[in-house]
């Protein structure tokens, strides 16, 4: 079973994101001017459709035509992504497969010597994830959109060489996705640009996407670099597209054109019934969308006293997928060409995607659409698309439940897995709920349950006294049981506990040793801990108590605090005879 769209979900975020719409258009607008842009198209996809877009300075700062959302820009690398469309569609047609050798359909990379005597095939899936062992080449990549078809063969003849055996690292390859287009022509028969505009183009609706713009009826944007503080124009940003090599960068595309190709990809989410897009299935779309091949992660040190933040991801299918601190699942291609700097960038778990197409050399399109994004996501106050629970996890809830009321052999039985009481023998967990029973009294569901997945999650029960955060997975069999359960009992600070926590914080809010002297058991090393008050004061100022998430009452205690400057969690254990703390710790929390 899979997450599906719910009505909480879309509902009043449309009106959210209306209300800020203005403030995302001064954004653009201040940030085309800070980074000397002469032009910056922008827009906003939710909702399998264009939301908002808008357009900043001049595409042709001659003849002084303004941008809008309808201006051609050359989109450069983001072309990748319609290559490994391409490529897909034919894969699912049944006439290639992505472990075929490349040589297969390009011969003149037949007598092609690999790097070493281990190194297995090139095929074109090493292609497809930039893992052919090439070395990156975007310097030498981006003077190549001219390149004809006899052009690519007679290069491809002379030989590749190799930076490393293919499938053991990533490099960015603009000559891989080159020969991807030449693998499109000799499978399908056409050539890589005519392919492109019948069978991805025209279905989806991208009729003003061009090759080549010496005949657009649209208004296109001229590619500029800043030199000296004057635009001036590139000698190749219109360079014309010279065969199948051109996949790697060439196609030209509007804001409106783009809106349509980030819908298609958010449209493969969530997995579900229905009918498919024929243009590609959403199975293989969301393929695309999955990291492939890892690359090092992007290294930047935070803010002393900031939250670390990471990213893990890499190259998927013409696309780039990570999983983020900031945003979870994170999809989308930055371009950059002589005149032009572009990026498209979406969130599948929250059906939100940016795009910003700029005519500048390099333009940091990426800073302005991760701008623009950061503001949604925070000022809309968007979540992510809920995930539905399997029948089966809400029976398991409420099994689990009348088991934590009264402990029951056959529920039992019926309820968990053959693996649960081998684990985990059956007399003890029944001694551990009666436990609970003693400790808590009678509990019941406080709240929606958290679905991880829909076969577990995890939910409160609140009792008498204190609560409980269970967690449970189920299996996959038919019935699906509970295979494993976790109950964390939380009960609220006893008296010591209380005036521990206050002692603690009020050590945190003016740090001396006197305070530590008379908060802390004797055993605690009383400069180390000076320090690190002083540095929760430094960072944080006055910590003041949010609430209490774990602990026993009476030895443990972990408790949320907040400042002015952000959230902490505090850890405190009691020494229970003295009261006195015997350790306590500050965490930033993002």
């Amino acid at each position: 079973m899979s997450s599906a769209p719910s009505p909480e979900f879309d509902a009043d975020r449309f009106n959210r994101i209306a209300a800020i719409l203005p403030e995302i258009d001064r954004l653009a607008a201040e940030f085309a001017d800070k980074h000397h842009l002469p032009g910056l198209a922008y827009g906003v996809i939710a909702g399998g459709q264009l939301i908002h877009a808008g357009g900043v300075g001049q595409a042709d700062t001659t003849a002084a035509l303004a941008v809008s959302r309808h201006t051609l820009f050359r989109i450069a690398s983001m072309t990748k992504s319609f290559v490994a469309v391409a490529i897909l569609q034919l894969r699912d047609a049944g006439r290639l497969g992505l472990d075929d050798p490349v040589a297969r359909y390009v011969p003149e990379l037949a007598p092609l010597a690999s790097p070493t005597t281990d190194a297995p095939p090139l095929t074109l899936r090493h292609l497809l994830t930039m893992n052919a062992g090439w070395p990156e080449d975007n310097p030498w990549g981006d003077r190549q959109l001219a390149l004809d078809d006899a052009g690519l063969s007679a290069l491809l003849a002379q030989g590749v060489t190799f930076a490393s055996s293919p499938n053991t690292q990533y490099e960015y390859s603009n000559l891989a996705y080159m020969i991807l287009g030449k693998v499109v022509h000799q499978v399908s028969g056409q050539p890589f640009q005519e392919y492109t505009a019948q069978h991805i183009l025209q279905p989806l609706g991208m009729l003003n996407a061009r090759w080549n713009v010496d005949w657009a009826a649209q208004p296109v944007a001229r590619g500029y670099r800043l030199a000296d503080g004057e635009f001036v124009e590139e000698a190749d940003a219109w360079a014309p597209c010279g065969g199948d090599a051109a996949g790697f960068g060439g196609l030209y595309l509007s804001i409106d054109d783009l809106a349509k190709w980030v819908a298609f990809f958010l449209s493969a989410w969530p997995p579900r019934d229905g009918a498919e897009n024929p243009v590609l299935r959403r199975s293989s779309l969301r393929e695309m969308q999955r990291c492939a091949n890892l690359r090092p992660p992007p290294a930047s040190a935070q803010p002393i006293g900031r939250p670390l933040k990471w990213e893990a991801g890499g190259y998927a299918f013409g696309l780039f997928a990570a999983e983020t601190t900031e945003f979870g699942r994170l999809v989308g291609h930055a371009g950059g060409l002589p005149g032009f700097g572009s990026h498209m960038v979406w969130l599948p778990d929250y059906d939100i995607g940016v795009a910003t197409l700029s005519n500048c050399t390099y333009a940091p399109a990426v800073a302005s659409a991760m701008q623009v994004l950061r503001y949604l996501m925070k000022n809309a106050q968007l979540a992510p698309r809920p995930v539905q629970p399997h029948p089966a996890l809400l029976d398991a809830q409420a099994g689990v439940m009348r088991l934590m009321q009264r402990w029951d052999d056959a529920l039992a039985d019926d309820l968990m897995a053959v693996n649960f009481f081998l684990d985990t023998p059956r007399d003890i967990w029944r001694q551990r709920l009666e436990s609970l029973q003693r400790s808590h009294g009678v509990l019941w569901v406080d709240g929606e349950i958290e679905v991880h997945n829909p076969l577990r999650g995890q939910w409160k029960a609140r009792g008498e006294r204190g609560w409980c955060i269970i967690w449970i997975t189920l299996t996959p069999t038919v019935p699906p049981r509970v295979q494993h359960l976790s109950i964390d009992s939380i009960l609220p600070p006893e008296n010591k506990m209380q005036k521990a926590l206050e002692d603690v914080l009020a050590a945190a809010t003016k740090p001396t040793l006197r305070a530590v002297n008379r908060v802390f058991a004797p055993e605690i090393d009383r400069r180390a801990m000076l320090t690190h008050l002083r540095v929760v004061n430094l960072l944080y100022g006055a910590p003041t108590l949010e609430s209490i998430i774990g602990g026993d009452g009476l030895e443990r205690c972990l408790a949320r605090v907040q400042s002015d400057r952000g959230a902490l969690e505090l850890t405190i254990i009691l020494h229970l005879r003295t009261g006195k703390v015997r350790h306590a710790e500050f965490r930033s929390v993002a």
